[in-house]
């Protein structure tokens, strides 16, 4: 006999763990409760969640994402200067520093973009644990 269907409202959204949140931020899934579909492209994020209704704009003003710039950023960064210390530490004087710069360079320039779902998703998970949603939101 199969268990029932968690609930996907009320309360039962409310009680996910930070970790049950980032996980399902990692999926590029709705935070609150999970539900695939969130994103319309790459770059474009749905304004409500089409399973919860959760509004993605929880900001007061037009600044809420910078917290999710600055994970963008910090994961782009460190990504770039990791690649390259593994490269010098494993290559050593058999890899140029050219080709580490290119490397560390091309890391910089496209982590932005492939992890930038991820980090507004991340950001959102965050601020739903930090900020829970209320009814309407």
């Amino acid at each position: 006999m199969s268990q029932p269907e968690r609930p996907r409202s009320g309360s039962a959204m409310h009680d996910a763990t930070v970790w049950e949140r980032v996980g399902r931020a990692v999926l590029l899934r709705c935070p609150r409760c999970g539900a695939r579909g969130i994103w319309r492209s790459w770059f474009k994020m749905k304004d409500h969640c089409p399973t919860c209704g959760l509004n993605f704009e929880r900001g007061e003003t037009s600044d809420f994402w910078i917290g999710a710039y600055l994970i963008n950023l910090v994961v782009a960064e460190l990504s770039a200067v990791v690649v390259a210390g593994v490269m010098w530490a494993t290559l050593g004087s058999r890899v140029s520093f050219n080709v580490l710069w290119g490397a560390s360079m091309a890391l910089a320039i496209l982590m932005p973009i492939l992890f930038y779902p991820f980090s507004r998703d991340l950001w959102l998970a965050i601020d739903i644990h930090i900020r829970p949603s209320e009814e309407g939101d």
